[in-house]
């Protein structure tokens, strides 16, 4: 290699403040690859380069980068005549916000980003020195999928990233921004990831693309309409987060790492937070006097965290149910809402498979988990049942179940039937269980209930609605309330809302040091 290449490519990333200034020079050319036209282009696609990306990300000045020599090993289809330092993939360790973090940024100026062997190479060895340092790995993808000059050693190259995905799952956080296509096989190493990010209308996810849907089915779709952010923020729930561009993008990975921790040994960092009067009286007013009204569960939520602390996780995907992090009194949790303002709150597939994955990651990395529970049962139907509402819905119970970090229930209003148990009730692990006053914890709600047992009574009866309206009242007494599971223990205090904050400080901090072991096994069996 010449002094010249060997120079050219000791330049490192650029800083913040240079990058646009050096964006035309020789030198920044040389890195990419593709020379300034091809930068141009994905500029006029409102995308950043896979270094400007880096730049955003990764601290100043403390990029270190790795591999920037290598070139590709192939020969054929004139692959031998092209060859550019870094082979379309950028990888390195830097500081997030202070804190250690591997990275890997596709660049799609250099044979469309396709991953070549010596490309999934750089990417393996990177999520290597993650695991084995205790540090988060960010995937910026923007690849075209297997280069298909090299044949198999690119899919093999594949298979090697998915091997580390996996081994990497639950021992570090691993975070997938899809910044443009994201094609075929490629999809499957951001689907392993722990949180996927997309951006709007320049970034894509499917297996297959709208061409060999056409082919196959004869159905006429857009690439956007198929595997778009929005597509998978909202039908298939796919993506965590969208994004309007790169840059958002990359301050939401911040923002969520923020939030975690360095690896399953640690704890998530711990913020500075001035204790005061913690009542807050907002939350008196929130639940309505008839059951039957809607709210958002979102208002409890902000009146019980740290003010602009929650960041919300598949906020467009199975919206009657709320999950993502937030910080009381400046500690880490994640929360599991019900949402009485979507389907009044029912667990079904989407929702229960959304809750689970996230306790999931919450337990593999310390983070507590709190749940707020307002939910009426599991919605029924046959579309349901007929897509298997019964192991989807165990996958929440098991993910609760299994849970070591310290669980805190608080429940607002309903808790019926089996949805009672699964919302992280006593009986299924959970270290304290609150009740507002308003909360009604029961079989089912109290018309149903009348409807079954005093059915031949209410039949037979001169006024069949007065008496009706007479059981449904003397069974709202008895069961829709919290007393009597607090006179079981299976609920430890009933609390005014205004108390709500205040309790869970306290409760959190006193669970901090828990500790719990599952029995002795290779691995549970989840029902996938």
């Amino acid at each position: 290699m010449s002094e010249q290449n060997t120079a050219e490519a000791g330049q490192g990333i650029l800083s913040k403040d240079q990058k646009l200034e050096q964006l035309n020079s020789k030198n920044q050319e040389a890195l990419l690859g593709g020379g300034q036209r091809r930068i141009d282009s994905q500029h006029k696609k409102g995308k950043l380069t896979a270094r400007e990306r880096i730049a955003l990300l990764i601290d100043e000045g403390t990029f270190e980068e790795i591999g920037k020599l290598v070139t590709h090993r192939s020969t054929d289809f004139g692959l031998d005549k092209e060859q550019y330092l870094g082979d379309g993939v950028v990888t390195g360790y830097g500081k997030v916000n202070g804190r250690l973090t591997y990275v890997f940024s596709q660049d799609f100026t250099v044979f469309g980003g396709s991953l070549s062997e010596t490309h999934a190479e750089k990417i393996c060895k990177i999520m290597d020195m993650a695991m084995k340092n205790g540090a988060p790995v960010i995937g910026l993808n923007d690849s075209g999928g297997a280069r298909i000059q090299e044949g198999v050693v690119s899919l093999g190259g594949y298979a090697d990233i998915f091997y580390r995905n996996t081994r990497a799952s639950g021992v570090v956080p691993q975070l997938s921004a899809v910044m443009g296509p994201c094609a075929g096989g490629a999809v499957y190493s951001p689907a392993i990831t722990d949180f996927i990010f997309m951006v709007e209308n320049t970034s894509y996810m499917f297996v297959t693309g709208p061409n060999v849907v056409k082919t196959v089915t004869q159905e006429e779709v857009t690439a956007e309409e198929l595997g778009g952010a929005s597509t998978h923020s909202t039908k298939s729930g796919v993506t965590h987060f969208t994004s309007a561009n790169d840059a958002k993008c990359i301050e939401d990975v911040k923002k969520l790492l923020s939030y975690i921790p360095q690896n399953c040994e640690e704890d998530a960092p711990v913020y500075d937070y001035n204790f005061g009067d913690e009542k807050r009286t907002v939350l008196n007013d929130i639940v309505p006097e008839n059951p039957n009204q809607p709210y958002d569960m979102r208002e409890v939520i902000e009146g019980i965290v740290d003010e602009d602390s929650f960041f919300e996780a598949h906020k467009n995907f199975a919206e009657n149910i709320v999950v993502g992090f937030a910080r009381i009194g400046g500690r880490s949790i994640g929360i599991v809402g019900n949402q009485p303002a979507s389907l009044a709150g029912v667990l079904d597939i989407d929702s229960s498979v959304k809750g689970a994955r996230f306790v999931r990651f919450c337990d593999s990395f310390n983070v507590p988990l709190l749940v707020l529970e307002d939910v009426p049962g599991f919605l029924p139907g046959t579309d349901q049942e007929w897509n298997a509402i019964i192991t989807n819905g165990a996958k929440l119970l098991y993910a609760f179940s299994e849970a070591t970090v310290p669980r805190v229930t608080v429940i607002t209003r309903k808790a019926y039937g089996g949805a009672y148990d699964v919302m992280n009730s006593k009986h299924i692990g959970a270290d304290l269980n609150f009740a507002w006053p308003t909360a009604e914890i029961a079989v089912m709600g109290a018309k149903g209930a009348a409807e079954i047992i005093f059915k031949k009574e209410i039949a037979e009866a001169d006024s069949p609605e007065e008496k009706l309206q007479e059981k449904v009242d003397d069974y709202t007494t008895k069961f829709a309330n919290p007393y009597r599971a607090a006179r079981r223990g299976f609920i430890d205090e009933v609390i005014v809302p205004e108390n709500t904050r205040k309790k869970l400080i306290s409760a959190f901090e006193m669970l901090e040091n828990k500790v719990d072991q599952l029995p002795k096994k290779k691995h549970g069996n989840i029902p996938l």
